[in-house]
C-alpha cells in the first residue's frame, strides 16, 4: 500500500480541521492514522520511510499513514510545532492525536499502533 501524501488543505479535509473547531481535536477520517511528518534530505526520515510503507501494508484497511512535507507544507507543521524531524502524530479515532519525535523502529511503531490506534 502506498503513503498518501497530504497538504494542508488534504489534512483539514481527510484528518482534522483543526481551524473550524478554534484548535479543539474532532478527527475526521473513516481510520486512525499515523501522520509521518517529514524532509526529503532527513537521513533518520529515510531510515522510518520503507518501515512505514511496511507497516502500510501490514495494517491496511486497519489504519492509514500519511505523509507531510514540512518543506512543502510550513504552514501545517507550524502549526503542530514541528520542530524535529521526523515527527509522527498517531490520530486515534477517539481522543486527542500522540506524538513521536526521531526515528523509531518497527517494533516500537507496531507497539505504538497496537496500543495508541487499535
Amino acid at each position: 500500500m502506498e503513503l498518501i501524501h497530504l497538504t494542508k488543505s488534504e489534512f483539514l479535509e481527510k484528518v482534522a480541521d483543526y481551524h473550524e473547531n478554534n484548535g479543539d481535536w474532532i478527527f475526521k477520517g473513516k481510520r486512525p492514522c499515523i501522520i509521518d511528518f517529514y524532509a526529503s534530505w532527513c537521513g533518520p526520515c529515510k531510515m522510518v520511510a520503507p518501515i512505514l510503507e511496511e507497516l502500510a501494508d501490514e495494517y491496511k484497511d486497519r489504519i492509514d499513514i500519511y505523509k507531510v512535507d514540512t518543506e512543502k507544507e510550513e504552514e501545517l507543521s507550524e502549526d503542530f510545532q514541528i520542530r524535529t524531524i521526523p515527527t509522527l502524530l498517531f490520530c486515534p479515532m477517539e481522543g486527542s492525536p500522540q506524538v513521536a519525535r526521531g526515528a523509531i523502529g518497527k517494533e516500537d511503531l507496531k507497539k505504538a499502533i497496537e496500543s495508541v490506534l487499535l
